[in-house]
């Protein structure tokens, strides 16, 4: 696509964490966002960088008119749902929104002649799968995801690639390893409800607004015996999508892309960073492992270097929790405000 040209890009779920640092760097290389979200876990305070349409994404009349409206000539699509817990008590709800809402997405892109899709994808399709414990992950490896979530994303993924070939679509998934901090400008971060991430969970006890960390299993084949997680600052995943939004390729072509450092982090070294930054130390507990959870998650990144001649320039451990916690500082929003949604909400007006 011709950045130069302000050409508009759909941005569904651009009221959430990686969708609104995403339309901030969208806009920032030239594009205009146009941001599609229902509102139901993301802030309308956080669309700052272009238009803002309400709607959902099963909804085909609302994605259409937008389309439409706003003249969209690409899509990143984000919306759907993310908590892999949930997910195991109401797999229904996940194939509805995460997969079905895909399809509907699909079909307006269709009709409308849209022929580039960036989609929001996950570590997760690869589940524990047959590599080793310290193996990092290419995108070949294994598929044998762990929870229905993991299962959603991996199905969207083939329908995605079925719909290239069948209708000349141009794709790219990228699948997200941990990620993590917040704009450095403050003016937007992580804030979900209810907060489950490991780094806004450690800083949240640090500064005593949360209650003491757990740390799940500390008997892994790891260093320290905590699981091992791939870190990218959610600033080098929001220029992953400008990049897959930017890169040639032919129509019909599907592209699957890590998004990581290939660098692992244990539990116990996010930890202490966070007390380091913080000046004091975290508060926490040992825990028994949960169900599920690989010792390690680390990507091989080569492919999206090669691809889309992207890496990470700006997640090392210390920048991505110097960020993360001057978001939860920033006077704007309360320091170290944390709670109940609407309060949170608060947070992202200036």
């Amino acid at each position: 696509m011709d950045r130069g040209s302000k050409s508009a890009v759909l941005v569904t779920g651009g009221a959430g964490y990686i969708g609104a640092h995403t339309a901030k760097a969208l806009h920032e290389q030239g594009f205009l966002p146009v941001v599609y979200d229902n509102l139901s876990s993301g802030f309308r305070e956080a669309v700052r960088w272009g238009p803002f349409v309400h709607g959902d994404i099963r909804d085909r009349a609302a994605l259409s008119e937008a389309i439409e409206a706003h003249g969209i000539k690409a899509v990143i699509h984000f919306a759907g749902l993310i908590e892999v817990g949930r997910s195991t008590v109401k797999p229904d709800l996940f194939w509805e929104i995460n997969v079905a809402g895909a399809t509907s997405l699909l079909q307006v892109m269709r009709e409308h002649g849209v022929g580039r899709l960036v989609f929001s994808s996950s570590a997760a399709v690869y589940g524990q799968g047959d590599r080793s414990a310290h193996q990092s992950i290419a995108e070949d490896a294994g598929k044998a995801p762990a929870s229905p979530y993991g299962d959603t994303k991996l199905a969207a993924e083939w329908m995605i690639q079925a719909q290239c070939r069948a209708y000349g679509l141009s794709a790219v998934a990228l699948r997200y390893f941990n990620a993590a901090g917040a704009d450095p400008s403050g003016l937007i971060g992580e804030a979900h409800e209810p907060e489950s991430h490991l780094i806004p969970l450690a800083i949240a006890a640090a500064l005593g607004d949360g209650k003491e960390l757990t740390v799940f299993g500390q008997d892994f084949q790891t260093p320290d015996g905590t699981c091992l997680r791939d870190y990218i600052h959610v600033t080098d995943l929001a220029r992953a999508h400008v990049a897959a939004i930017e890169v040639d390729l032919a129509a019909g072509v599907f592209e699957a892309v890590n998004v990581g450092t290939g660098e692992g982090r244990s539990v116990m070294q996010v930890v202490e960073a966070v007390g380091r930054a913080a000046g004091r130390a975290v508060p926490h507990c040992l825990g028994e492992r949960r169900a599920g959870d690989p010792p390690s998650l680390v990507a091989d990144p080569s492919r999206a270097l090669q691809l889309l001649g992207w890496a990470p320039k700006h997640s090392s451990l210390e920048e991505i929790v110097a960020d993360a916690l001057r978001w939860e500082r920033n006077p704007c929003y309360g320091a170290g405000l944390r709670g109940s949604a609407g309060r949170r909400k608060s947070r992202m007006a200036v």
